[in-house]
């Protein structure tokens, strides 16, 4: 007889504990939960649920997120939503997991492992990557994770800068093919439809630097639920992500921002303490297997905790 609780699984959420039955009484905590892939304009859905777990997604991200591919999944009970999760398929050798929430009343049932071994089953041989709750690291081993880093959060009241720096230009006179050669060189798989989706959004501003011809760093910043957050913000090294940090809070006029640095990154650290940011929460980057190396250095800002 098979009697145990399952891990704690939590992305990004307060912890959902997956309880699984013993054999001998069936699973009654399970029954009636359909899932099914979401349709783009239920992807607000799983964005609504993450703001209230106070995770602060942009306003236009469901939107953006439609454009990756359709990797995420609703589970449906007595005909309403019930539990959410991403699984978005980048390439053919990588998958970022993101957006498991379980609805707080039907929290206990088994809805969670389900609707996340539909999301694994998504993935199929791809490596997957996730920002997981940093208590939680051991049980997201028992599903094949191992810790990389941590990615920090910082968030506060800034003021704009007098003048915008010289030298940064509008991010969209930089030719998508410029700005995938430099994203491969921060993301372990191309993400084309997804990039597009990020740079041209409504709301979404980007501004760039490029010297002797080669793009050496670039940035977005976007509106949330609070405030704004800064993501991707990538770069050579400190002083272009300085410029072009300084550049999107001149076009924006300062205000409340949020920065999501990975604590690899000391100069990124730097970066975001000297701004007078505070350390809000962190992540745990895991990963089910190896990812091609990657300038961790050059992440002064990560695109999303949902999405990577």
């Amino acid at each position: 007889m098979l009697k145990r609780t399952e891990p704690v699984v939590a992305i990004n959420a307060a912890p959902v504990v997956i309880l699984v039955m013993s054999s001998s009484a069936g699973s009654p905590t399970i029954d009636g939960l359909r899932i099914r892939p979401m349709r783009p304009d239920e992807i607000a859905i799983a964005v609504n649920w993450a703001a209230a777990e106070g995770w602060n997604p942009g306003l236009a991200d469901d939107v953006c997120f439609a454009a990756a591919d359709q990797g995420f999944f609703i589970g449906e009970f007595e005909g309403a939503p019930a539990a959410t999760v991403s699984c978005i398929n980048y390439g053919a050798g990588f998958a970022f997991l993101g957006f498991y929430i379980v609805r707080e009343d039907l929290r206990g049932r088994g809805f969670g492992l389900r609707i996340w071994n539909a999301a694994i089953a998504h993935a199929g041989s791809r490596v997957i990557g996730l920002d997981g709750v940093v208590a939680q690291q051991q049980n997201y081993r028992k599903s094949g994770f191992e810790l990389a880093y941590a990615n920090v959060r910082y968030g506060g009241t800034v003021t704009p800068p007098d003048a915008p720096p010289a030298g940064v230009i509008a991010l969209t006179e930089v030719p998508l093919a410029a700005i995938e050669v430099y994203d491969a060189t921060v993301f372990p798989a191309p993400r084309s439809a997804f990039l597009r989706a990020w740079i041209g959004s409504s709301g979404h501003l980007g501004r760039a630097i490029v010297r002797d011809g080669r793009l050496a760093g670039w940035g977005v910043i976007r509106p949330c639920r609070k405030g704004r957050k800064i993501g991707p913000l990538v770069a050579d090294d400190r002083a272009t992500a300085e410029l072009i940090l300084s550049a999107l809070l001149a076009d924006v006029g300062g205000g409340e921002i949020f920065l999501d640095v990975p604590g690899v990154n000391r100069d990124g650290i730097a970066l975001a303490q000297d701004l007078g940011l505070a350390r809000v929460f962190e992540t745990a980057r895991m990963y089910t297997g190896a990812i091609p190396p990657l300038r961790l250095e050059r992440i002064f800002g990560v695109t999303t905790f949902e999405l990577g």
